[in-house]
Order: structure tokens, then sequence, then C-alpha cells
């Protein structure tokens, strides 16, 4: 890996636009390949990037090289691969004509299955799994909010891709088990899903017990399908992933001291899949409940309120009317 060359963000939308924009904000070369609706907005604004904790960094256009041109892969030491679940192959055979052989590519995407698209399709090439942690908004005039705590894990190699890209303010981790904590994630982003039909800011549902209670019902569900096929998830927190069912059913006041200390989000976060709905987009819940579903198949365990949750999203996006606001007691029906 020369780290001299760019590390270009394959697909920058929210969280593309903060990983990159952090990076430059840290002196590395950054390049960006974006839609044009995202070019136009950081050439007009600039790229402001602003974080829970009251942080703010104001970048103008001119720091990052801008493109909606893969051609812009060419001097790539890194590539960052930032798009949904559903675009990569086609970002990966965009990535296979344009980046040298010799840059290494790394998953930053929701979900399990990322990684082995990208393999096939760039065969030879380094590629490495990791997760982001974290919710990032887009806000509207080159604005990017970082909403929530955490930091990147990346899959460790022996060129030490992680502590490479590890800057203030975007902390990057190697991790042995880079596949069990992308189930790890995968399993709390089952609240993605919630959030969205809920219509609420992930802080206050996340303070109503029969929300938290129906998460915990739904991570039950999905603990049990990955036991059952000899996968062992990885906590993101201090909290073993198998305690976090029993304690996001117990009362608020106790609930609300145990979330304080392990993680910091901001009032108004939400989930990446509320804003696809508010967006008329697809979205990942194909990447998500559907891949926990096929492995409680695989093994025959019964996942029905997954599926209801399944259902509730896909009509949402069929109506194309936003978050439905939906209450738990809606979302359980007959499951």
């Amino acid at each position: 890996m020369v780290t001299d060359r760019p590390i270009v963000v394959a697909g920058a939308g929210a969280i593309g636009c903060f990983v990159g924009g952090q990076l430059a904000a840290a002196g590395r070369r950054v390049a960006l390949l974006v839609r044009p609706r995202v070019k136009t907005e950081i050439e007009r604004f600039g790229l402001r990037l602003t974080d829970f904790d009251g942080s703010e960094q104001k970048l103008d256009a001119g720091r990052l090289a801008l493109s909606e041109d893969p051609a812009i892969f060419h001097s790539a030491g890194i590539v960052l691969v930032t798009v949904k679940s559903a675009d990569t192959a086609d970002i990966a055979d965009q990535i296979a004509r344009h980046a040298p052989q010799d840059a290494v590519i790394v998953s930053l995407q929701n979900g399990v299955g990322n990684v082995a698209v990208l393999n096939e399709r760039l065969g030879g090439r380094r590629v490495l799994a990791g997760m982001v942690p974290f919710n990032v908004v887009a806000m509207g005039e080159g604005r990017f909010h970082r909403s929530s705590s955490g930091d990147i894990h990346v899959g460790e190699d022996a060129g030490n891709t992680a502590a490479a890209l590890s800057v203030p303010g975007l902390t990057m981790r190697a991790s042995r088990d880079i596949t069990g904590v992308q189930w790890g994630k995968l399993i709390i982003n089952l609240n993605n899903a919630l959030s969205a039909l809920s219509d609420m800011p992930l802080v206050a549902q996340l303070a109503d017990r029969d929300w938290r209670r129906l998460f915990a019902d739904q991570m039950a569900e999905g603990l049990a399908a990955l036991k059952a096929a000899g996968i062992t998830p990885v906590s993101a927190t201090p909290i073993p992933m198998s305690w976090t069912p029993s304690l996001l059913r117990l009362p608020d006041v106790i609930f609300n001291v145990i979330l304080g200390r392990t993680m910091k989000i901001d009032p108004e976060a939400r989930s990446s899949m509320w804003q696809d709905l508010k967006q008329g987009r697809t979205t990942e819940i194909d990447y998500l409940q559907a891949a926990v579903i096929a492995l409680a198949e695989q093994n025959r365990v019964a996942v029905p309120l997954m599926r209801r949750i399944v259902a509730l999203v896909k009509e949402a996006e069929t109506s194309g009317k936003g978050a439905p606001a939906l209450s738990p007691q809606q979302i359980r029906g007959g499951a």
C-alpha cells in the first residue's frame, strides 16, 4: 500500500463524505466519487462536518478531489467502499476497471455479504471488511453530522491498514474477528427498521420501554438464528451481545444509566433506514433482517417478528409516503 497516494471514497454519501472529510481535515489526500447533487452541494458550500460532541470541521471544496467519473480511482492507494449493499457489484466493476492492482479495498458498508461480492469481482486485490458503528445524517448545504459514538473497525492485515487510516476525530481499529464484529453490528442494526417504522429519533425510541422490548424480542430472534448457525457476534461495547436483550427490557431509569455509559447518541439521531424511507429510496432491509432470516431458514429457527418487520418496511417502501409512525403494538401485529 502506497500511503502517499490518494484515498478514494467510492460512493460518497453521508458516511463517505464524513469519513473522507475527516481524513482530508487531517491532511490526507482524499478523492470522493460522488453523485452530481453531492458534488454541486460541496462545490457551493464546502464540506462541513459536525459531531454530537459539538465539534466542527469546515473544509473548502479545494481540499478534496470531487468527481462523478470512476476514472478517479486510477491512482488510488486505498479505496473506501461506502455505497449501499445493492450497489456493491456495480462499484466493484468500476474499481476493477480503473483502480491499480495494488490498491487496498476496504468495505465500510452495512451487512455481512459485501466483501464476498467485492472479492468475487476484484480477484487478486486485497479486500478488507470494515464496520462503522456511528450514524451520519446529511443535513444539507454540505453539512454531514455524526450523531452517535464509536470507532471504526477494519479487518487486521499485514499492512496495518487500520492504523494507516486512523486520524484525530476518526479512530480506526484493527480487528482479528471482523466477521464477528460485522454480525454484531448487524444485530444492533436490526433496530434501524424499528426506528424507520416509528418515525422517532433513536434517543426517544430507546427511552421508551415498549420500543426497547420490541427491539429485544427481535434481537433475541436474531441471536437464536446466529447461534444455530454457529456464528458468535462480537459486541462493539463492553456489554456482551448475549446480555443485550435482557438489558433492553430493564426499567427506564436503569437502562438509561447503562446506555449513557456505553454510547453517546445525539438527541435528533435517526437511522439510515429512516432517511431512506423519507427520501423515497429502497432500504437495506434485504441485507439486514433478510440476511438473518436466511440463516434462520437454513437452521429451522422461527423468526416471526422479524418477518413481520420486513413486510412492514417493504410496505412503507412501496407506499412512498416516508416513515409510517407505527406503534410497537402495530408492529407486533400477529407476530
